[in-house]
């Protein structure tokens, strides 16, 4: 292997490496976001659990 393939190889491979790096970094804020969505989902169905529950116990 000559200074060129050489060359060559470490481009692509750094390239590619830094290309998943970046999908990973995207799928990341993706799963920040569906984390997010899901805790608003899961504090609004408690809220209103416990509205219901003090409804029943206030008849």
């Amino acid at each position: 292997m000559n200074l060129q393939d050489f060359e060559a190889q470490y481009r692509e491979a750094m390239a590619e490496t830094l290309n998943e790096l970046q999908t990973a970094v995207l799928l990341l804020a993706q799963v920040q976001q569906k984390i997010s969505t899901i805790g608003s989902s899961v504090q609004n169905l408690s809220e209103r659990v416990e509205e219901f529950i003090a409804n029943q116990k206030a008849e």
